[in-house]
């Protein structure tokens, strides 16, 4: 029997699949924090490589959920988060096993943010965990993109969050957008998240105060036209299927429908143009379509 969460409890929800080194890591930064989370959930998508040895170690008070199907990122987040809020969870901290806060104020910072903002959500900026100076994943403002930390600006950006690395959440922020989809298993999961807050209304965005530190993301995304447009092309063939099945899903949802004809033409100008290659338009183009159709097969 857990016992009731203190008024204004943080619930922290990593999810974890066969990545124990990185993981003991994450979690050794986190309770470290100077705002530690009232209680840890963590999700394992691998027990047959288990780690809940490392859980037990970890001095936050724990939940390790292991799973003998591999829900992926989504299911993980949707059942750690679904578990943190029958906790009473009043705040939802999300992190990935192969991410971990900058410091030890990280925690701190978002909540103060949140608090004085009225947020919704936020999230930290995610950075390179071998360059710290440089953005994890670029981000578009308009037609630019951004791959400096220092590009971004000095104190906050609204409207914009990476939502699975180190973000947190209301929990009634939760009620409000529900929780990522099963189906998208991982990939495109997070861009589900932010559409939904972006069409709720409710406010978010990035506290430039705090870092996040992940593996670098950018060699997946290429530029075409001098920068202007990048397409996302995975390294394997199962991070293509999941990443162009999920796109094609997202880009037919509310919100989302206008970004559909550039998307052809970014796809087009990388597969034909730059790479040459029609028969890997064809396949990106039958895996949006499979998206559209809401045919989400498992990939074998």
């Amino acid at each position: 029997m857990i016992d009731a969460l203190p008024k204004g409890s943080v619930v922290a929800v990593v999810v974890t699949r066969h990545r124990r080194e990185l993981l003991a890591q994450s979690l050794k930064v986190l309770a470290s924090q100077t705002r530690v989370p009232d209680h840890l959930v963590v999700v394992d998508n691998g027990p047959d490589q288990p780690v809940g040895d490392l859980v037990e170690q970890c001095p936050i008070p724990s939940t390790y959920l292991a799973s003998h199907r591999n829900l992926g990122g989504a299911g993980g987040f949707a059942l750690g988060m679904l578990h943190a809020l029958t906790l009473g969870a009043e705040w939802l901290w999300l992190a990935d096993d192969d991410g971990r806060p900058a410091d030890e104020h990280v925690l701190r910072t978002l909540l103060d943010t949140a608090e004085q903002r009225n947020l919704a959500a936020v999230s930290p900026v995610v950075a390179n965990i071998d360059h710290p100076d440089k953005l994890a994943f670029p981000l578009r403002r308009g037609l630019t993109w951004k791959r400096g930390t220092d590009e971004l600006g000095q104190d906050f950006l609204p409207g914009i969050a990476s939502l699975f690395n180190g973000a947190l959440f209301r929990a009634s922020t939760v009620d409000v957008i529900g929780v990522p989809d099963y189906r998208l298993f991982f990939r495109g999961d997070e861009v589900e998240i932010h559409r939904r807050l972006v069409r709720t209304g409710v406010p978010f965005g990035t506290s430039l105060k705090a870092t996040y530190l992940h593996p670098d993301g950018s060699d997946e995304f290429k530029p075409m036209l001098g920068g202007r447009f990048h397409a996302q092309d995975p390294e394997n063939q199962v991070k293509r299927y999941y990443t162009y099945r999920n796109r094609g899903y997202l880009l037919s949802q509310p919100g989302m429908r206008k970004l559909g004809l550039l998307e052809v033409f970014r796809f087009g100008l990388y597969f034909l143009g730059v790479r040459k290659d029609p028969k890997a338009f064809a396949e990106w183009f039958k895996l949006v379509l499979q998206g559209r159709a809401e045919k989400f097969f498992r990939k074998r």
